[in-house]
Order: C-alpha cells, then structure tokens, then sequence
C-alpha cells in the first residue's frame, strides 16, 4: 500500500490520517518456466556421465533454489529430493558390490562371500571380488540418476503448484480440478488426524498401533466423505463439470492428436536417453510435442473458461526457459564432438577432467539467480 499525505483544513487540530491507495498488482514469474528450466538441467545430466560436471549441475540448481525458494510449505520438498538423491547413489553403489559389475578391473578392494547361483542364473553374480573400477563406474551411473532427481525437486521448490495447475490448457481442466483438491484436503486430513490423535490422548486412551490406527482412521474417513459430499454439492450448484458442445469429428482428431503426440514424445525421449536413438529421438520428441499440443487446443474447446489473474510469460520467463535449453543443447552437442570428456573411464582407472566450455554452458543455468527478481512471499 502507498501512503500519500493529506493536508490539514482550517480549524483541525489534528493532521488527517495519511491516505493509502492500492497498490499495482506486480506479476510473478510463470512456474511453466521453472519447469522447463529443471527439465532442461535433467536433460543435460542425462548427457553426461562426467562428476565434476554432475557437481556443477547440482551447485547450479541447488544455489538458483536458495536465491529463489519461497517460504512455503511446498518449497521445502527440495531437501527430500536431495534425500532421495542420496540414497538413490547409495543403493546403486551397494547393487554394484553385491551382485557384482560386467566392468573388468584390476585393482581389488574386497573379495566378498560369492553365492553359487543355478545354471539357469548365468550372467548374475552374488558376492565375490568387488573391484575399484566396478564400484566407480556405479558412482557415475548413481550420481547422473542423482542429478535428475535433484533437478525435478528444483522445479517443486521453486513453482507453486497451485499456480501451475491454474495454467494448464482448458483440454487438463478436469484433471487440474481433482489435483488442486487433492492439494487442499491432503493438510486437511493431517490435521484431522493429529487433532483425534490429542484428542485419545487427552482421555488416556491409546493411539498407536493396531488399535489405536483404527479408532482414528474411522473417523477421519467419515470427515474427508463428509467434506468430500459438500463440496461436490458445492462445485454442482457453482456450474463446475459442465461442457461445451463439441462436433464428433473435433473430438475424434483430438483423441488422435493426443494420443500420437503422447506416443511420439515417449519414442523420442527414449531415443535422446539411448546413443543408439540419437538421430532420430529429436524430431520423434518435437513432432510429438506439436501434436500434443494441437491436440490440446482442441480440446480447449470443450471447457470455456476464464482465468482470474493469470500468469504471464514475460521476458523473465522466456530468459529462465532459454538458459536451461541452452545448457542441454551445448552439454548434447559436447557428448557428440567430445564424448571422451563427458564420459571418463574407468578401465584404466583415470582421474576425471573438467572440459572447459561445456562446464562454461553449466554455468549459464545460474543466469535465473541474478536476472529474475526474487518473487515476493
């Protein structure tokens, strides 16, 4: 709010309170861009199985979420990605040393208890000699899968996602509906829960266990049906589920539309994530991506709606989506020209380098700290 003074009348002996006016609403960044933004840092680290660049991805992100992270409940899920992250390397290195690796390597740091297996269990080994490049090769491996997650718990930290569901295509109305009521009961029923949970104790009665769970859970599930029948009653009377009238021919191209594109995109993302797919995978995943989103227009049609106040894409938003696509586009074309480097080897066992100008491309993911604006809280 702005205050502007207001001047004293003849005979007043007190000032007049200073007058407040409205102030402008200030547009946040889209949280579209975040997402493509952490899209854009995952592909990259599927390109790479180098650690110094993997750390240098994470450093990016991790440092573009402390600058940027709201105080909300939501953006806290980045420490449990981190979490995840973790314990997704760990179990990969402990998979490595248990069942074995097909990398050969000659120098041993352990020789484990080797379980005789079947003839019938060829190929799969339990325990025996755990070598150094074995257990290094599924480091890289780990860390790269890692990363990805690290950078999908980026894009939850940073984007609200009630702001998300209300910028999704009319064609997504219904499913963003059921998704943001799930979001708002799901606290609901939390605190259902830790109320009755008080409650039982408060009259000495238990409530842990077998017991204890059942005497709280009946109640909280006639809550949430009780809360679940009211608001449908409620989204009934507001004209909530109703559709336009929509051709035969308009809904059977839209089918089609989607469910190609949906199929294309699948084809061309595993053909980017194999070596095998790498010519094909990018025209495959845009043709998909372009009839995906025809065949989203189209089905706009069927749900006419207004949005209150909705997220602009502005040149902030274009500037966060352009550096994360120009960190996956040069980290690709660095894993085509120099794949040595972005891929260092275990056999023989090497210390890994850091390529100058791919880790120069990594550094352009940090471009969102210094030139978007923090969002306010």
């Amino acid at each position: 709010m702005a205050a502007r003074a207001v001047p004293r009348a003849p005979g007043e002996s007190q000032p007049r309170p200073p007058e407040t006016t409205p102030t402008r609403f200030r547009p946040t960044l889209h949280p579209g861009a975040w997402w493509l933004w952490a899209i854009s840092l995952g592909v990259a680290a599927t390109r790479t199985t180098n650690p110094l660049l993997l750390a240098l991805l994470l450093a990016a992100s991790g440092y573009v979420v402390a600058t940027h992270r709201s105080p909300a409940p939501w953006a806290r899920s980045y420490t449990a990605f981190v979490r995840l992250a973790l314990a997704v390397l760990l179990i990969r290195v402990l998979f490595a040393v248990a069942l074995g690796s097909p990398i050969p390597g000659t120098h041993t740091l352990l020789t484990l208890p080797e379980v005789p297996l079947p003839h019938w269990a060829q190929g799969i080994r339990l325990g025996g000699r755990v070598t150094a490049e074995a257990v290094l090769f599924a480091a890289y491996d780990g860390l790269k899968l890692a990363t990805l997650l690290v950078c999908v718990g980026a894009a939850n930290a940073l984007a609200s996602p009630t702001r998300l569901l209300k910028s999704l295509p009319g064609a997504l109305y219904e499913t963003g509906v059921a998704v943001v009521v799930a979001l708002t009961f799901a606290p609901h029923l939390i605190a259902d829960v830790r109320r009755l949970r008080a409650a039982r104790r408060l009259r000495g009665r238990p409530d842990r266990g077998l017991r204890g769970l059942l005497q709280v859970g009946l109640p909280v599930l006639e809550g949430a049906l009780e809360r679940s029948v009211a608001l449908a009653a409620a989204m009934e009377a507001r004209g909530y589920g109703r559709t336009a009238e929509v051709p035969a021919r308009v809904r059977r191209t839209t089918a089609a539309l989607t469910l190609g594109g949906l199929l294309g995109v699948c084809a061309g993302t595993y053909g980017l994530l194999t070596a095998e797919g790498g010519t094909y995978g990018l025209p495959v995943l845009l043709a998909g991506v372009l009839a995906a989103l025809a065949g989203l227009r189209l089905g706009g049609r069927r749900s006419p709606r207004t949005r209150y106040r909705p997220d602009p894409w502005g040149a902030h938003a274009w500037l966060v989506t352009g550096s994360g696509a120009a960190v996956a586009a040069l980290l690709t074309l660095a894993s085509v020209r120099d794949p040595g480097a972005l891929h260092p080897g275990v056999v023989p066992l090497v210390a890994p380098t850091l390529p100058l100008w791919p880790a120069a491309a990594v550094l352009l993911a940090l471009l969102p700290a210094f030139a978007v604006p923090r969002e306010p809280s």
